[in-house]
């Protein structure tokens, strides 16, 4: 693996995984009062692009860090959408 992969997939797993507390609270609880919609949305878009756009390119980092953030986000934003 080279250096670039590496630094790749640390960025990954670091970014991913600082979503995380946030999406498995919001689970949880099933509270979404302080979150917003319209962010979630926008936030949800942005990152079915970037998995898009990994996918396009072939780089697995971006492919496994926005496919795992695309699902806790979508699972957020129906949260959000279900709960208000």
């Amino acid at each position: 693996m080279s250096t670039t992969s590496l630094i790749g997939f640390i960025a990954a797993l670091l970014t991913t995984a600082s979503f995380l507390p946030q999406a498995f609270k919001t689970i949880r609880s099933k509270n979404t009062q302080g979150l917003s919609l319209f962010m979630y949305v926008i936030f949800s878009t942005g990152v079915l692009l970037w998995l898009v756009y990994g996918i396009r390119i072939g780089d697995m980092p971006v492919i496994i860090a926005n496919a795992v953030t695309l699902v806790f986000a979508l699972i957020i934003l129906g949260y959000k959408i279900r709960y208000k």
